[in-house]
């Protein structure tokens, strides 16, 4: 099992960067494939990023493609989401997960639908102001 928690999170303005982190405790944290969700007031939560375990593939919401970037180090148990041109409706409690599925299956609109992950952080909150 691993274990994860958030921090980074804050007030930024719109148009400007964020860098959220996602520490992780376990032996077998090279073997998962890490991604970030994110969770809007009154909104479902929905994918963001995930990347595999070696790190050579990633996948982004097309929301946020182009402007965020997942990266990870396996050596500091980190994955990492670097949030740039940020915009008001990128609110959110922004949440790390692991899945030992891979970066594939982590962003199948059924991982979400059916509960699939259970390797969760508590999340970080981030506000982008207008």
């Amino acid at each position: 099992q691993v274990q994860l928690v958030e921090s980074g999170g804050g007030l930024v303005q719109a148009g400007g960067s964020l860098r959220l982190s996602c520490a992780a405790s376990g032996r077998t944290f090279s073997r998962y494939a890490l991604g970030w969700f994110r969770q809007a007031p009154g909104k479902d939560r929905e994918f963001v990023a995930t990347i595999s375990w070696s790190g050579g593939i990633k996948y982004y919401a097309d929301s946020v493609k182009g402007r965020f970037t997942i990266s990870r180090d396996n050596a500091k148990n980190t994955v990492y989401l670097q949030m740039n041109s940020v915009k008001p409706e990128d609110t959110a409690v922004y949440y790390c997960a692991a899945d030992p599925r891979g970066a594939q299956a982590m962003r199948s609109p059924n991982t979400l639908k059916y509960n699939e992950l259970d390797a969760w952080g508590q999340g970080t909150l981030v506000t982008v102001s207008s």
